[in-house]
């Protein structure tokens, strides 16, 4: 076990795994992006109209995947 295991975890297992493909390493530890209430993420997403209501759309986006942005992650929860 490495120090750092807490940082990274890959389930490669999971029925939706790879759930971005081309990516080398995939973290699954945010597979449920906690940025995803914030209007304003360092991820790529878009934004659809439905019914008049702005949906943030993060099909494209990789980045809570990316074994590099955990800090940044934790960094943007703690604000």
């Amino acid at each position: 076990m490495t120090e750092n295991s807490y940082r990274f975890f890959q389930n490669t297992a999971c029925k939706y795994f790879p759930c971005h493909e081309g990516q080398q390493e995939l973290n699954c530890l945010f597979c449920y992006c906690p940025l995803y209430v914030m209007d304003s993420c360092p991820g790529n997403c878009t934004y659809l109209e439905q019914n008049g209501k702005k949906i943030k759309e993060c099909t494209n986006c990789t980045f809570p995947h990316e074994p590099q942005n955990y800090d940044v992650i934790m960094e943007l929860l703690g604000e």
